[in-house]
């Protein structure tokens, strides 16, 4: 009885290390019809600041984490929760949350370096021309021109 607890621990162990589940976030800061985008080094378009949640910490943290570090912005309470969306683009087991933050302050400009090569706030009717297709999804839905989508 005993050893088979401890090979279920173990097997159950090996199968979270094998196939992990992710999960990030991105934040959809916006302030008087503009909203903000980053572009990565490592990624093609504009898309909304935001990373991975590290264990032990809450999305919300994250997210805040994630806007001051790729954006320069501080995000101030209430952030709302707009979905949760299945990433299949990543792997069959990643996740987004996305978050829409009205309040915030901007602590600088953000300078280019290996990760962001930019973070700009564009006016929601000249975004880029690049900006990612799941960017420009997510900011229909929270403007109420499209239906929420499970799927990022």
């Amino acid at each position: 009885m005993r050893m088979t607890r401890w090979r279920h621990r173990l097997m159950h162990a090996a199968f979270l290390m094998m196939r992990p589940m992710t999960l990030g976030v991105r934040g959809v800061a916006l302030d008087e019809g503009r909203v903000m985008l980053v572009k990565h080094s490592y990624l093609p378009g504009w898309h909304f600041p935001g990373g991975g949640v590290e264990a032990g910490e809450t999305c919300e943290h994250a997210l805040a984490r994630e806007m001051e570090e790729e954006a320069c912005l501080v995000v101030e309470p209430p952030l709302r929760l707009h979905g949760l969306f299945h990433n299949v683009n990543a792997s069959s087991r990643d996740h987004v949350a996305v978050y829409v933050a009205r309040r915030f302050r901007v602590d600088g400009e953000r300078k280019a370096d290996r990760e962001i090569v930019a973070a700009r706030f564009f006016s929601l009717d000249a975004l880029p021309e690049d900006t990612t297709r799941a960017t420009r999804a997510r900011l229909a839905e929270i403007l109420g021109s499209a239906p929420l989508s499970p799927t990022w």
